[in-house]
């Protein structure tokens, strides 16, 4: 059995106690620390940038889970990976130069990810398989927290761990999930083949933060 992990996504958390969230989210037992980039190009939203993440580096005891939904991530992968991402994941729809930036995260000692749009095949990643540790599928359209799970996302995901199955890849490339992600999909989404879930509102919003990462958790996957 895999255990799951769970990614918390800084975009919920408050941005003004930013420091005590992440202790926080430390002390309910997260894995890692989710930290969405957005352009207000690629996406209709902006948010962090590598200033940010070089912040959080010193602070954070976890891994930084870094998702770039920005438009030519080639321009600033570099100031990413320098700011401390352990884990980079950008979108497959963001660039020409995937195999390129994915051996460029690896080269750095990072985790290499690429990430879909609710609407892209999961068959736009087959000629990265050798490059990947981590896909990102993501359950809502890219750009801001709070949105309601896509059930379509369960069968996706599942498309996923069948392909990467074809492949005997199923065990060194990890499948995460975000958007919309809780309690009442965690099972579905853990069964589908997700072994890391990406939650914002609803362990932020939480009153028991502990408890709530504990419902994700308790699912496991066998691999």
């Amino acid at each position: 059995m895999s255990s799951t992990l769970v990614s918390a996504s800084l975009l919920s958390a408050d941005i003004l106690n930013l420091e005590k969230d992440l202790k926080s989210a430390e002390e309910s037992y997260i894995d890692w620390h989710h930290v969405d980039v957005m352009d207000g190009h690629f996406v209709p939203n902006l948010t962090f940038g590598p200033p940010l993440v070089h912040a959080l580096k010193k602070v954070s005891k976890l891994p930084l889970d870094v998702h770039l939904m920005i438009s030519n991530p080639e321009e600033v992968l570099s100031q990413y990976l320098e700011a401390g991402a352990d884990c980079l994941t950008f979108h497959v729809e963001a660039t020409k130069n995937q195999k390129n930036l994915l051996q460029k995260i690896r080269n750095h000692g990072a985790r290499s990810g690429l990430s879909l749009k609710p609407k892209t095949s999961v068959k736009e990643i087959l000629p990265y398989l050798e490059d990947l540790d981590l896909i990102l599928i993501m359950s809502v359209e890219p750009g801001f927290s709070g949105q309601n799970f896509l059930p379509d996302s369960i069968k996706k995901i599942e498309e996923l761990r069948n392909l990467l199955k074809k492949y005997h890849l199923e065990k060194k490339i990890l499948i995460s999930v975000d958007g919309g992600v809780s309690d009442q999909n965690a099972k579905a989404l853990t069964q589908a083949g997700a072994r890391c879930l990406v939650t914002g509102s609803y362990f932020y919003k939480a009153k028991d933060r502990k408890q709530s990462v504990a419902a994700l958790k308790q699912y496991s996957l066998e691999v």
